[in-house]
């Protein structure tokens, strides 16, 4: 009896807290807020303000958002339920760079798409075609069907410097049309090596997921990078440099892909250590771990435990040199190879093969492979931002 007289009186306390003073009290009088009449933008802040708006204004009609469709993946038998539509659908972004209707994305956005969708900033919807694509630098070619379209301006991203501000424009988590600012925070590799030894530009500029292909923009108004990667946790964004773009768009127009070329050696830094060991003057070069068999720089008369200090009279100073010089020389070109061997320099003639995603095993060799393993084939691309 004592317990429900205790309960009844808990209850009667809970209605006379709920329904006390705050819940019957009256509204203030008059506004709930003060708005500030007087308050004024520095005036140098307010030109910045109105500079990057015009920016993104001007850059927003030439902005894209490639939305992909890809065919369901076979089911093997016995697995139990097939994928969703939501799991075959994607986006990312993109840009026009000529008024006919080409125009560049990130290749992980379109890659093995089954229907490609392009959606203009006026709301037009064109169906896209794959024209070129490279998964070594991440960088797709497509086009629309159409005529008169808003282009964004490229420009020079080897002038590019650390600590200038740029733009990431893109469509995040399918958001439309949005801008995050930034600076450029670092020029080199990404967080693993991925393209054959060109820099990456590293910005502090949010890369969300969605904004993959999208451009990243000077204080000119000039696309200087695409938009590419970012680390996991969102803080760190990496865009391909345009100047790259430039020199593979002609390859990606008319061959639909880009023949990188490739020497076949398994390569490492040299270290304090090896200096005296292979009898350098100095620390630089890369030094020769293996050679694939039957491959150029083999039929070239490259050994391992050759350091490389030079190709066609341009010295090298590290791995990164050697991958970017290799790579970027035209498939069946002859090159000079400045090695040292055994204490004496030698010069060999190799003749840059075709890149290869899948190398022949190396020729055996005394030492283990360096990690930094063969100068081809390199890594994918680590952490893309998803499409």
């Amino acid at each position: 009896m004592a317990r429900h007289a205790t309960r009844i009186l808990m209850a009667l306390l809970l209605c006379v807290v709920l329904a006390g003073p705050g819940a019957a009290q009256a509204p203030p009088s008059g506004p709930l807020w003060s708005d500030s009449g007087s308050a004024q933008v520095p005036a140098d802040i307010a030109r910045l303000n109105d500079h990057m708006n015009g920016l993104s204004e001007r850059i927003k009609p030439a902005m894209v958002q490639v939305r992909v469709r890809r065919a369901a993946e076979p089911q093997a038998e016995g697995e139990s339920t097939p994928e969703s539509p939501d799991e075959r659908r994607s986006s990312g972004s993109g840009f026009l760079i000529r008024q006919d209707g080409y125009l560049i994305t990130n290749e992980h956005v379109v890659a093995d798409a089954d229907l490609i969708q392009v959606k203009l900033a006026d709301g037009r919807r064109f169906t896209g075609r794959l024209v070129g694509k490279d998964e070594r630098v991440d960088l797709a070619l497509v086009k629309i069907e159409g005529t008169g379209l808003p282009v964004a301006p490229l420009g020079d991203s080897n002038r590019l410097r650390v600590g200038e501000f740029v733009l990431a424009l893109g469509h995040p988590f399918g958001l439309e049309q949005t801008v995050s600012f930034g600076i450029v925070s670092r020029k080199g590799a990404p967080l693993q090596v991925a393209s054959p030894g060109f820099d990456f530009i590293q910005t502090d500029a949010a890369v969300n997921p969605g904004n993959s292909g999208g451009p990243l923009v000077n204080m000119a108004g000039e696309v200087v990078g695409i938009n590419s990667m970012a680390a996991r946790n969102g803080t760190i964004g990496f865009a391909i440099p345009v100047n790259i773009v430039k020199g593979l768009l002609p390859q990606l127009a008319s061959k639909g892909k880009v023949e990188w070329g490739w020497l076949g050696v398994g390569i490492a830094e040299v270290g304090d250590e090896d200096v005296p060991k292979y009898q350098l003057k100095e620390q630089r070069g890369v030094l020769i771990r293996n050679v694939v068999a039957g491959q150029p720089a083999d039929k070239g008369g490259v050994k391992a435990d050759d350091v490389i200090l030079a190709v066609d009279g341009a010295q090298i100073e590290g791995t990164r040199d050697l991958q970017r010089i290799s790579s970027s020389t035209p498939v069946g070109r002859a090159v000079k190879l400045y090695v040292m061997r055994a204490g004496k320099e030698t010069e060999l003639e190799v003749i840059v093969g075709l890149y290869q995603a899948a190398a022949p095993r190396p020729l055996p060799r005394r030492a283990p492979v360096s990690p930094h393993g063969p100068e081809g084939p390199a890594p994918k691309l680590p952490a893309p931002a998803p499409k």
